[in-house]
This record gives structure tokens, sequence and C-alpha cells, in this order.
């Protein structure tokens, strides 16, 4: 997947503000449940907020990049400990998202 440009995020993250988070990590932390549900929520929506509780036993770049690798989602936004994933759908029917067009220089 191609890395996300300043516009594309800057997009994606104003989409994501009225977004609600969709999963919470707590003491249980990142599973191999939590990875196919999480890849499953990317597939159908594209764009995904998750929180982490204080009994989270990672930090939030430590959670945000366990994800990344195992989804293949790009880490969109960090804002204390909410984190906002994008990745396009495979299935073109589940894509609804179209990101801005990068700029030719």
């Amino acid at each position: 997947m191609e890395q996300l440009n300043s516009t594309q995020r800057a997009y994606l993250r104003g989409l994501a503000n009225r977004l609600d988070a969709i999963f919470q990590i707590g003491k249980d932390g990142l599973g191999e449940n939590f990875f196919i549900q999480m890849d499953e929520a990317l597939e159908k929506r594209e764009l995904v907020k998750i929180s982490l509780l204080e009994t989270c036993e990672h930090t939030v770049k430590e959670a945000a990049q366990m994800i990344c690798d195992a989804t293949g989602a790009q880490s969109v936004q960090m804002i204390g400990r909410r984190i906002v994933f994008y990745r396009e759908a495979e299935k073109a029917e589940n894509r609804k998202i179209e990101l801005p067009k990068k700029k030719k220089r």
C-alpha cells in the first residue's frame, strides 16, 4: 500500500472526526481474535477508530504499530488514547472513501 500524503491524511482526519470508536482495547490486549475483527471492520468501513483503555499493557504507539503490521492498515491519527486507521477495501463494492489525488510536481 502506498503511503498517504499530508492532504490525504488531513481528508481522512476530517472524516474520522464524526466517527465513534468501535473497539476498546483493555487488559486482554491485542489478540488474534481482535486482529480478525479489525481486519473485517477495515474491509467494511475502510476508516476505523479505536480507543485504548488505561488497562491496556501497550502504549498507543506500540498498539498502532502492531495493528498496522497485522492488518496492513495505516495509522492516520493518534489523539490521546484514540487511534484512527485507514485501509482501502479489497472488494470494489466496499470502497466508500475516495482519497484526494496526489499532486504532480
